[in-house]
């Protein structure tokens, strides 16, 4: 894929993406059992999921789903998310929306954030709803990893959009990426080289979604974008401490990287570093009164643990319910590998424990 990109044939995202969605992506055909079907909602592509009706009950919970893949890869017709919705669908008995948003290099930030809230906006219009049977107040959303980023900014935004009448009841994330801030947390300093996610490709999936250069990575990596004379990060800087905001079993003994001068111009090329919609992590004590109830699954074998961790603490700081669901052997993507070759025990664990929550408090 590099190589192609090197010769400039093709964009080594666009490459990588079209080989896992040419040998995975599965037709929308329904089981016996569940209802699958594609629309679109306000120009957004969605893949719906929907269970039999029952007897016993008129209108269905739902959960509006947002996938992972660095903003740039995966889909929601790829097997792993399709399965995952399913056994979500069928589990919880609720109508599942998988939002299949446009990715990088064909869009950039903010364009990913838009799809989703537009699709998620749609399905909370109460004629919406009423089409898929849906109980207006019991709707979940979530998304895992990059997804889980969107889902949080996206219920960020609904909770200050004064227009709606229908509201997410709760939102959970899945290992989210959350912040570009602060590259050396604890989790990033001892997961660095962890496979799946190593600490350069998350700069470089941050650098792809803010259509960025590749010649800044290094100054992210270090953190001279927030460096201490670095005047538009001042601000923020309080949001994201992380001494006082993770607990000491994650802490462990890793010291802060904090630059005093810097490279004020990474933040001039990107200003989304420092955007909400992209960092929900840096929002204000206001927004983050104003959030459902809480779950946020992590995993320690992750550079993306403490992003997670930080804002459960932060949530919980400003009121808001959290579940915060820990696993020490588990690494990042790990949920969505439960279909062979790759039915992993941790995979099947983490999923178990994030529909047993929502079982309980949706």
């Amino acid at each position: 894929c590099h190589l192609i990109h090197y010769l400039r044939l093709s964009h080594h995202l666009i490459v990588l993406n079209y080989l896992i969605c040419t040998f995975d992506k599965l037709k929308s055909v329904s089981s016996e059992d569940i209802k699958i079907t594609d629309a679109v909602f306000d120009g957004v592509e969605v893949r719906v999921f929907e269970p039999p009706a029952r007897g016993d009950e008129s209108l269905k919970r739902s959960v509006v789903y947002i996938h992972g893949g660095g903003w740039a890869l995966a889909s929601a017709r790829t097997s792993l998310y399709n399965n995952l919705c399913r056994i979500m669908a069928e589990s919880l008995n609720a109508v599942v929306v998988s939002v299949e948003y446009r990715l990088v290099p064909e869009v950039c930030f903010p364009e990913q954030y838009h799809d989703a809230l537009r699709a998620t906006k749609h399905f909370l219009q109460p004629d919406v709803l009423a089409e898929y049977s849906v109980d207006p107040s019991r709707i979940a959303i979530s998304g895992d990893s990059a997804g889980g980023n969107l889902a949080a900014a996206v219920c960020q935004q609904l909770s200050k959009d004064e227009g709606l009448t229908v509201r997410p009841k709760l939102q959970a994330l899945i290992y989210p990426v959350l912040q570009a801030f602060d590259f050396n947390t604890p989790s990033y300093q001892q997961n660095m080289n962890m496979p799946v996610l190593p600490r350069y490709v998350m700069i470089n999936y941050w650098i792809d979604y803010f259509n960025g250069n590749y010649d800044l990575a290094h100054a992210l990596l270090i953190n001279n974008h927030t460096a201490l004379d670095v005047g538009q990060a001042l601000s923020f800087r309080g949001r994201l401490n992380w001494t006082s905001l993770l607990p000491s079993s994650f802490k462990k003994n890793y010291k802060p990287v904090v630059q005093t001068t810097g490279t004020a111009e990474v933040i001039q090329k990107m200003p989304a570093l420092l955007d909400v919609r992209a960092v929900p992590l840096l929002a204000d004590d206001e927004t983050l009164r104003a959030q459902p109830k809480t779950y946020m699954l992590t995993c320690e074998n992750d550079v993306l643990r403490d992003d997670g961790a930080m804002y459960a603490k932060r949530l919980e700081n400003a009121g808001v319910d959290v579940t915060l669901d820990h696993f020490h052997d588990c690494f990042h993507g790990c949920m969505i590998f439960t279909v062979w070759p790759t039915d992993f025990s941790a995979g099947v664990q983490t999923r178990n424990s994030y529909i047993k929550w929502l079982e309980e408090n949706l």
